[in-house]
């Protein structure tokens, strides 16, 4: 198993079209590529 990388990121929620998104930065794109599975925790901080 690899190493596990951690990053917290704190987000406004954008809109596309009719969808809610969120963006990830541009700094992880090359620990984001596609096929890369990950854990996404949600917290509303409201």
């Amino acid at each position: 198993m690899k190493d596990k990388k951690q990053f917290t990121v704190i987000k406004k929620i954008a809109k596309h079209g009719n969808q809610s998104i969120i963006v990830v930065p541009k700094i992880l794109e090359e620990y984001l590529k596609p096929g890369t599975i990950v854990e996404l925790n949600i917290g509303i901080l409201d």
